[in-house]
């Protein structure tokens, strides 16, 4: 098992990739602070409860430093370590710019960014002291390529590339290693509610023909967050069937 004995800590792990990251790393023998605002988060810990992994779940906003720090605490009391944290929280509120709201912008901001800053911050710190960890943050190739109607999405994901580069230099002399990884169009919920056309549109531009599944991102983060990636730190994985940049 590739991950035995780790801990990993997965935000946005009720539903989509941060859920199939969860059964990936339980399957490689990681026990699993899951968090998520869905109480769905519930039923995940269950089940991988049953499958043999130690696993816990807890209600948090990634948007709230105290709730971040509070989480970080009881998780680290409850197993003893934090090794990997999965930064995976995500939400989209699209608009063209001359449309988007303040309150839109900010959302995305919130969560998608500042969330990544409050539980990479507090994580952090708990993995100095044990002078080992993986950080591996949800960027998108919109980062890279842009996509129309999405300006306060891509701007978080762009910046969490470099976020990722910033922290791997501050961080490597503490035997932590910060990555991300830029899926491309992954089957979700939060895909689903593109329109039909859109979705359609966007095979155009996959080589590969097909868009992918929460699975194909998850291998990534299980790669990165192993120990075969020890010496990768500050790259942006793309995962995106070779798609158009």
């Amino acid at each position: 098992m590739r991950l035995k004995g780790k801990v990993a800590l997965i935000t946005g792990g009720a539903a989509g990739i941060g859920l199939s990251t969860a059964q990936r790393f339980a399957k490689e023998g990681a026990s699993i602070a899951l968090w998520d605002v869905s109480d769905k988060g519930n039923d995940v810990v269950v089940q991988l409860k049953k499958d043999g992994c130690n696993a816990v779940f807890k209600k948090i906003s990634v948007t709230s430093e105290s709730e971040v720090q509070q989480g970080v605490a009881e998780a680290h009391k409850h197993f003893g370590r934090i090794d990997i944290l999965i930064n995976n929280a995500g939400i989209t509120r699209d608009r063209t710019l001359l449309k988007m709201s303040k309150q839109e912008w900010d959302d995305v901001i919130s969560v998608n960014l500042t969330g990544v800053f409050n539980c990479t911050q507090a994580v952090a710190t708990i993995m100095k002291g044990q002078n080992y960890g993986r950080i591996i943050s949800a960027s998108s190739n919109v980062a890279i390529r842009g996509n129309f109607g999405q300006t306060n999405y891509v701007a978080t994901k762009s910046a969490i590339i470099g976020m990722t580069k910033v922290w791997a230099m501050e961080l490597g002399k503490f035997g932590i290693t910060v990555n991300c990884i830029a899926p491309g169009f992954i089957h979700t919920a939060m895909t689903d509610l593109m329109p039909e056309d859109v979705r359609n549109s966007t095979l155009q531009n996959i080589p590969l023909g097909h868009w992918g599944v929460p699975e194909d991102i998850a291998n990534g983060y299980l790669y990165l967050a192993s120990d075969e990636a020890r010496f990768v730190s500050g790259i942006c994985l793309t995962i995106d069937g070779g798609a158009a940049r």
